[in-house]
């Protein structure tokens, strides 16, 4: 198939499309309110429906009652927005239904500023609501996989009964580069007879499917919690992704990094490399699960001296290096935030320093 010359959120958008999503329920926000307006115009040519709502809250509200029919539905948004959805993401969460968020992150906290951002990963991979639940996040480094990712993050939240979150930035929401939209991802929607509330007839049954998030009983909310954290258990063992950039027995320094952010660490990697310095590369492409196995075999590398979180929020991604690398070398952190991406150049110095540092 061709490619194709389109704005991040826009190929987000068509990519929901592709991949059979009808259903998009959001509220506008800088840096993601393209995907809104294309999804108005896009959607009624295939039959879905795009609905407006009157804030976050409600949109967040909207995503369970569709996804509770066992409908495909998604919404986009950015940082605050996504605070303002992290009430119902809990629900949703409790009440085990497939959907997908994407956030495409802005600075903060607060309002904050409308530039790009990594500083909402706590967010995403901690849990932003209430209560002991997870949400399966992918992170895409360009374009084209945020297409992909976009494109596999519903059947994922099938196969899981669960939320799945896209995180991007500014940069991937805003950025233009070519895409093609493989076949081979376009899916159609699992059953969901046995759980959705689809209605009795639709279904040809005289059960009742009944959606809820409240437990009243002690053992019936700790029995449900052990059945969410069994979930999250397999999605440790089955989803974990990550990419190894120029990770060989000879590496003296480990960065890891992801989304946008990696890509300047290629950079600044291959411009080290030219120098004689041997640095190398983990990109988790799964925020959670977190590929901890892989940073802490990489970083057992045995000329693997230090190892560097690169990112661009004030030291978030570190702590889950500093959890993978347990002890094993030391862990050092290097970002900026506020929409200023570290260059190029200032990750190389600061990779420099360390190895000058740790001889």
């Amino acid at each position: 198939m061709a490619k194709v010359l389109m704005k991040g959120n826009e190929a987000i958008a068509e990519a929901a499309v592709r991949a059979g999503c009808r259903n998009y329920f959001a509220y506008p926000i800088t840096p993601q309110s393209e995907v809104a307006e294309y999804l108005s115009r896009r959607l009624p040519e295939v039959g879905g429906v795009f609905l407006q709502g009157e804030s976050e809250v409600a949109v967040s509200y909207m995503i369970f009652g569709a996804a509770a029919t066992g409908e495909r539905v998604f919404t986009t948004s950015s940082s605050p927005g996504i605070s303002l959805m992290s009430e119902g993401i809990s629900y949703i969460a409790a009440a085990e239904l497939p959907c997908v968020f994407v956030n495409i992150m802005r600075g903060g906290p607060g309002l904050g500023g409308i530039l790009p951002s990594q500083a909402d990963y706590f967010q995403a991979v901690k849990g932003g609501g209430h209560g002991d639940y997870r949400l399966l996040v992918l992170a895409p480094a360009s374009v084209q996989e945020a297409v992909e990712m976009m494109m596999e993050a519903f059947p994922l939240a099938e196969k899981y009964r669960n939320p799945v979150m896209i995180l991007g930035d500014g940069l991937i929401g805003q950025m233009m580069e070519p895409v093609e939209f493989r076949d081979d991802l376009n899916t159609e929607p699992a059953p969901a007879d046995d759980w959705a509330t689809s209605g009795m007839d639709r279904r040809g049954r005289d059960r009742r499917n009944l959606i809820r998030t409240l437990y009243l009983v002690p053992s019936e909310l700790n029995a449900h919690n052990l059945k969410l954290k069994a979930k999250y258990d397999r999605m440790r063992r089955e989803e974990v992704r990550w990419e190894n950039y120029a990770v060989d027995p000879s590496i003296r320094l480990l960065l890891v990094s992801y989304g946008t952010m990696s890509r300047v660490c290629r950079t600044a990697i291959d411009r080290l490399r030219e120098e004689g310095l041997a640095v190398g590369m983990v990109r988790p492409k799964t925020l959670f699960p977190f590929p901890r196995e892989a940073v802490l075999a990489a970083a057992r590398q045995g000329e693997v001296r230090a190892v560097l979180s690169v990112e661009m929020s004030m030291g978030q991604l570190v702590e889950d290096v500093e959890w993978s690398v347990r002890g094993v070398r030391p862990v050092f952190w290097f970002g900026k935030c506020g929409g200023e991406v570290p260059t190029p150049e200032e990750v190389m110095a600061e990779a420099r320093r360390i190895l000058r540092e740790s001889e």
